[in-house]
């Protein structure tokens, strides 16, 4: 890669990385994959620490999060929250996504900070597809944050405020 010598170079490799978040968000994996042919690196990140796969995880882009794991992202690289694009996927509910990164060895029971794992916030947000997929790769119900709650618990507040504030209640998860 060539060494940026200048100011002008400087803003236009500024520019060019904004265009590769942005390519990632939007599921441009194109562009994206184009863009790393040329030497962007693969586990670039914004400045709050989202990697590019980060981003596409958690905006349920399959492909583009497919091409940057066959390319070498980190798996499990945090952003600055100290979140890892498993627990962002599960958060949302993208199980194609979870599957990708489990299939590459994301870490099931990272610590998402607070003791938060992947499961438990997927237990808390409702998405008991996400839970069973995560528990049948073996991420523990039972472990506990630094609140003293287990994903199960979580599961069981999320089904008591939907019902409390009249929404669709998710499945109970055993």
């Amino acid at each position: 890669m060539q060494i940026i010598t200048n100011e002008t170079d400087e803003r236009r490799y500024a520019e060019l990385q904004l265009m590769a978040l942005d390519f990632t968000r939007h599921d441009e994996t194109e562009k994206l994959a184009a863009m790393l042919d040329h030497g962007l690196p693969v586990n670039l990140a914004d400045a709050k620490g989202q990697t590019l796969l980060m981003l596409a995880s958690y905006h349920g882009n399959v492909a583009t999060t497919r091409m940057l794991l066959k390319r070498g992202a980190e798996v499990d690289r945090p952003n600055d929250r100290g979140q890892t694009p498993l627990c962002g996927a599960a958060f949302k509910g993208y199980e194609a996504i979870v599957s990708l990164l489990l299939e590459h060895g994301a870490d099931i029971d990272a610590d998402n900070g607070a003791g938060m794992t992947p499961v438990m916030f997927a237990a808390m947000f409702g998405r008991t597809n996400v839970v069973e997929q995560l528990k049948a790769h073996g991420a523990s119900m039972q472990r506990r944050n630094r609140l003293g709650l287990s994903a199960h618990r979580m599961a069981g507040i999320s089904r008591f405020f939907a019902r409390f504030l009249g929404r669709p209640q998710p499945k109970p998860v055993a």
